[in-house]
């Protein structure tokens, strides 16, 4: 019997100066605790992507989603709690306070905004995502300058 990998909405989320938006996972998150991601979750049933993006978004940052600028990516994935996972990954602009997102309670414990030398600063997740985060991340960076921005 297969099974269907679980569906995952994310975005990476860039502001005006071309950096983008990193936030650390709870050490007590089941999946990849510990570890720096960008925003983003499993679809509700009925959902769909661009309703989960916005959903995530406001869940995670309090801010909302203002642009999707386009598609980054899929990536498929076996997370450390045993489920596959099938993530759209989204390149997004953002309205709301920049400087002071609303992490979610109990899910998130800092955040930075982060430029394209900064990207090393992901390699620290190496050990649990396997570079996944920083694969995604240099495929936003990538995507910044096809579209000239």
């Amino acid at each position: 019997m297969s099974v269907e990998p679980l569906r995952c909405a994310a975005g990476v989320i860039v502001d005006d100066d071309g950096r983008v938006f990193i936030q650390r996972r709870s050490p007590t998150r089941k999946l990849f605790p510990d570890t720096w991601d960008i925003v983003g979750g499993h679809l509700e049933p009925g959902e769909s992507l661009d309703e989960a993006l916005h959903r995530e978004v406001t869940e995670e940052t309090g801010w909302r989603v203002s642009i999707v600028l386009g598609t980054i990516g899929e990536h498929r994935y076996l997370g450390n709690d045993g489920f596959e996972r099938l993530e759209t990954d989204f390149l997004i602009r953002v309205d709301g306070d920049l400087a002071r997102p609303r992490l979610e309670a109990g899910k998130h414990t800092a955040f930075r905004w982060i430029t394209r030398d900064e990207v090393d600063v992901l390699d620290e997740n190496n050990g649990v995502d396997d570079g996944l985060v920083r694969q995604i991340v240099e495929g936003g960076f990538a995507l910044l300058r096809q579209i000239g921005m």
